[in-house]
């Protein structure tokens, strides 16, 4: 199930076996740009259509009303809305955090310069909400889109062939403060918020996880609205060393591969001892799980188990991924943090395992993949917020600078750029 390589002997095999891709197949790259065409130019209409097509259901109203939010905050294990409000707790107080501030500064001559900062007016979350329903993907993407001071937030989240909401959703929703939720799942419901409808508003953002539909749609609709990122199957690294515990290794590969057969888990050890523990272990486990079966192609299809010369030479391995999260299982984590370059987020030591982080910690789960961490962050406030540059010119400064300014324009070939500064000179 887990194929145990040697680093740097077996580098072309590896390659191989972790090759990730942000590319489409063609069959759905038609399917969404046919569903984008049509919700833009049919609008309602073609909403209704796609839901009744992969649903199974024909609505008649697309949005949940709030006493249906209501009843199942009501319904919901008292136990289970505690551990959410905890959590949104959390995610909340880390995310404050990351807030921006305006900054305004004087130069000499009577210049003012700054940035002001000012948070999007409308943004949609989506929720997956199909094979398996996430209540912490709300928590994740509410908590930064109201600490930014998004006006106006609304929520996407498939329904069943009966129309109803998973209730654990519209519970976390609740508890998130969002009240705005659609029963709309799919590459419809990014069309409907990214373009507007009739009864859908078009928004600024359009954030959260999905399938390959959903993600190919936030690409082809990026430009109209702005995206936080292009998620792909979910993924796991983890770097230990002679000291780290099998077991604990192997649940945290198995965390990531039960959620998808392309899921991908990596081990990378400069112990060969340890490897072949791993090796054995997760042989021995995987039918013990529920999902075992997606759990052994998963592995068997994007997992590895890499020795490497030194712990120096796993953290360049792993740099060379750059995976969604990093787990370091060594005796030390912070001795090798700044040979870390590469991830969306890394968690330090045994005790910190990647669920802590999915469900209750604080910093954001939505993660880069597919190798974006070397570009991409996690989700934050910054996403939900935008920059405009402030230039207060004064007088007594254009005339100082302001024949420069001119000659900088004629080097570029631009007449009329450097006319608009020279009117001005003439009349000082």
């Amino acid at each position: 199930m887990l194929t145990i390589y040697h680093f740097p002997q077996d580098e072309a095999a590896l390659r191989e076996q972790l090759n990730r891709t942000v590319s489409f197949d063609s069959d759905a790259q038609r399917t969404v740009d046919e569903i984008l065409h049509r919700v833009r130019t049919e609008g309602d209409a073609a909403v209704l259509d796609y839901t009744e097509r992969f649903q199974g259901v024909r609505l008649s109203d697309m949005r949940v009303p709030e006493a249906e939010i209501e009843a199942a905050y009501a319904e919901a294990d008292p136990e289970f809305i505690s551990i959410l409000e905890e959590a949104f707790s959390n995610i909340t107080a880390f995310h404050r955090n990351e807030a921006e501030q305006s900054f305004f500064y004087e130069r000499p001559g009577g210049v003012i310069l700054g940035q002001r900062v000012t948070p999007m007016e409308r943004a949609l979350l989506y929720v997956p909400g199909g094979k398996a329903a996430y209540p912490s993907s709300v928590l994740m993407n509410a908590a930064p889109a109201q600490v930014a001071g998004v006006d106006e937030i609304y929520m996407s989240t498939p329904c069943d062939a009966e129309g109803k909401v998973n209730p654990h959703i519209l519970a976390a929703a609740k508890v998130a403060g969002v009240t705005q939720v659609y029963r709309l799942g799919g590459a419809q419901a990014v069309a409907a918020f990214a373009f507007g409808t009739a009864t859908i508003p078009k928004v600024d953002i359009v954030t959260g996880p999905g399938n390959k539909y959903v993600a190919l749609a936030k690409k082809q609709v990026f430009g109209h609205v702005a995206i936080d990122s292009i998620a792909g199957p979910s993924e796991v690294v983890v770097i230990a060393d002679a000291g780290a515990e099998p077991e604990f290794i192997v649940m945290d590969m198995f965390a990531q591969a039960e959620h998808d057969p392309d899921a991908s888990a990596v081990l990378i050890t400069p112990s060969a001892e340890l490897a072949a523990a791993v090796q054995e272990a997760a042989a021995r486990l995987a039918g013990t799980m529920l999902r075992g079966e997606v759990i052994t192609r998963a592995l068997t299809d994007n997992g590895a188990i890499v020795v490497t010369s030194s712990m120096q030479e796993a953290c360049k391995m792993s740099d060379m991924i750059a995976p969604e999260h990093l787990e370091l299982h060594v005796d030390n984590p912070w001795e090798i943090l700044p040979d870390l370059r590469h991830a969306g987020a890394i968690f330090m030591g045994p005790w910190s395992c990647e669920t802590v982080g999915d469900y209750f910690a604080g910093p954001n789960h939505t993660l880069p993949t597919n190798g974006t961490a070397r570009f991409f962050s996690p989700l934050s406030v910054r996403d939900f917020v935008k920059h405009t540059s402030i230039i207060a010119w004064s007088k007594s400064e254009l005339a100082r600078a302001g024949e420069k300014i001119a000659r900088f324009a004629d080097h570029e070939g631009l007449q009329a750029h450097a006319e608009a500064v020279r009117t001005r000179l003439k009349h000082l």
